[in-house]
């Protein structure tokens, strides 16, 4: 648990274990704390580094607009701070984003590439979800319900309903903060000029891409294209997953990262 200063504002990290780098990258909600459970296994054979972004969690808060391209400077500086010439990026929806970003900025820090429930581009659709979230902002009960349902399978939200109601406690007076919900307003607009469709093809580090088939935030048909684009990217399909694949899948999440992180490719 540690701190540094990036561009005058605090970048909150954590660290755990040893072995070769491993950085996870959040989706837009998500803090270290999202980590919590996941990171004896992932801390197990690895030095597991997590990091809130500008504007999440314990990081430094923004007061003005900006593009992701600022989070990607984030996740540069830290590799610096950390005196680590290379990682390997796991990200996960937004956090995939960003390490997209990296790879195409910076492939020489980075080792490996794995991309969770992400896609190459803000488009219509993920684009109209966004601006629905900024509408709701302000307002705990319906940006709860405009940003929490959609991220879980229909079947793991009915089953672990009792776990989902829990949550939805925890999270409205989160949900009430304006700073949080400020926050979250521009992290979503950092994501609209997002877009890396005709770039893809230029990033030569190993990637293994990760889809939930029941991704109804971003669907299958995005991790698709993305592999269409990257050589020799491979394609894992997680069964009757949705968006939120580290909670519905944890088991799976954590193997798949810990594998491809750690055994040599053919």
């Amino acid at each position: 648990m540690a701190e540094f200063s990036f561009s005058g504002k605090k970048i909150y990290y954590e660290t755990y274990g040893e072995g070769k780098p491993l950085f996870i990258l959040n989706g837009i909600m998500m803090s270290c704390l999202s980590w919590k459970s996941l990171i004896p296994a992932l801390s197990e054979s690895n030095q597991l580094i997590l990091v809130d972004f500008l504007d999440q969690g314990r990081s430094g808060k923004m007061d003005e607009p900006y593009t992701q391209e600022l989070q990607v400077e984030v996740v540069r500086a830290l590799l610096d701070h950390l005196k680590l010439s290379a990682a390997t990026l796991a990200g996960i929806s937004y956090g995939g984003e960003i390490a997209i970003q990296f790879a195409l900025k910076y492939p020489e820090r980075l080792t490996r590439l794995i991309l969770f429930n992400t896609t190459a581009r803000t488009g219509p659709w993920l684009g109209d979800i966004g601006d629905g979230w900024n509408k709701a902002a302000g307002d705990a009960e319906a940006y709860y319900l405009a940003t929490i349902p959609v991220i879980y399978s229909p079947a793991f939200y009915t089953i672990n309903n009792d776990w989902i109601n829990r949550r939805k406690k925890e999270l409205l007076p989160i949900f009430s903060d304006p700073a949080f919900y400020e926050a979250m307003v521009r992290l979503t607009n950092s994501a609209k000029a997002y877009d890396v469709s005709e770039e893809l093809n230029r990033i030569s580090t190993p990637t293994l891409v990760v889809s939930g088939d029941l991704d109804y935030l971003t669907p299958v048909e995005e991790q698709r294209f993305i592999c269409s684009r990257i050589p020799g990217a491979q394609h894992i399909i997680l069964p009757g997953c949705g968006h939120a694949s580290m909670y519905e899948k944890p088991v799976l999440f954590s193997s798949i990262v810990y594998g491809f992180t750690n055994q040599s490719l053919i």
